[in-house]
């Protein structure tokens, strides 16, 4: 599970450390142009320059098909960087050659970032237009400085996911909220409906790997939009999160889509889902808690009106 750039933007002081990891990296690497990434599931982001060098033609924010990239071939498993001191030699793979070439870099080193469980999150990577030298000592000190940086990523993301499902947790919805309350928005409130007995016939550690599943179930359905995210309340309590407002007709469409994904398991469970819909208008003076009260109170209906379906608030 990738973190998204939205996520690291919420992350206290990230532009501060970032800033922090790239003086250090330079202060080993002068002469280089260093730079830190972060990998989406298809793409890779260029979150920070160490410098603006014109002859390396890279900038923050740019986007590139993980595919293409070099940064790409690192052997994140084994945790090894990715050295080219030339490029122009025959070490070299011509289509990575020729990729660190559209970026006029001549050399280039990558160190990968990887999550305390072996997500990759990104890189950070060192290059020049001329041919360079890496030594033993300054690899493994940037090594060592990404070690850290993980660390903190790793905290971080506590803060923002349930410990269980991995999804994001009422925390991280309360700051989406918070800066995007103004556009007007969706709430779908989830409870399962029979959860209770599979804890009680199968035991608590089913009951887990029934809400790991929903969370991914959950996960897919909200990457189908480009304003969705999925939240686990507590319990067998799940919001998805629609950033923008539509219509009614829309509303209805992606409920019976949800219902749908969720109706299906790898065991004869007997489980389906109940969904409460409250939206709030654009540019209203909105509070989350009512919203999420507001779900609540179509959840109700949708369980009394016979539970496998949803309601309106």
């Amino acid at each position: 599970m990738a973190i998204a750039l939205q996520e690291l933007q919420m992350y206290k002081n990230f532009d501060e450390l970032a800033r922090d990891v790239l003086d250090l990296a330079k202060e080993i690497l002068p002469d280089q142009l260093i730079y830190l990434t972060s990998f989406s599931d298809a793409q890779q982001i260029i979150l920070k320059l160490s410098n603006y060098d014109t002859k390396i033609l890279l900038t923050e924010g740019m986007m590139i098909d993980l595919s293409e990239t070099v940064c790409d071939r690192i052997d994140f498993e084994n945790k090894q960087p990715l050295v080219y001191e030339d490029i122009r030699e025959q070490t070299c793979p011509s289509e990575l050659r020729n990729t660190l070439e559209s970026v006029n870099a001549r050399s280039y080193l990558g160190i990968p970032i990887s999550l305390v469980d072996g997500e990759r999150f990104g890189t950070l990577c060192a290059v020049h237009h001329e041919q360079s030298k890496f030594d033993q000592k300054s690899i493994a000190l940037l090594q060592r400085i990404v070690r850290m940086f993980s660390y903190y990523l790793v905290l971080e993301r506590f803060a923002n996911r349930d410990s269980l499902t991995e999804l994001y947790n009422r925390h991280y919805l309360s700051q989406i909220f918070e800066d995007h309350s103004e556009s007007g928005g969706v709430v779908f409130f989830l409870d399962l409906d029979g959860f209770k007995k599979i804890n009680d016939l199968h035991g608590h550690d089913t009951g887990d790997l029934v809400l790991k599943e929903v969370a991914s179930k959950l996960e897919k359905f909200a990457d189908e939009y480009n304003d969705a995210f999925a939240v686990r309340l507590g319990g067998d309590e799940f919001i998805v999160y629609f950033s923008h407002i539509f219509s009614e007709e829309e509303m209805s469409k992606r409920a019976e889509h949800l219902l749908d994904c969720l109706s299906t398991w790898n065991a004869d469970y007997q489980l389906s889902t109940s969904i409460g819909i409250a939206s709030y208008s654009e540019g209203s003076n909105n509070d989350l808690n009512t919203v999420l009260k507001n779900a609540d109170v179509a959840l109700y209906q949708a369980k009394t009106a016979g539970k496998n379906t949803y309601k309106f608030f």
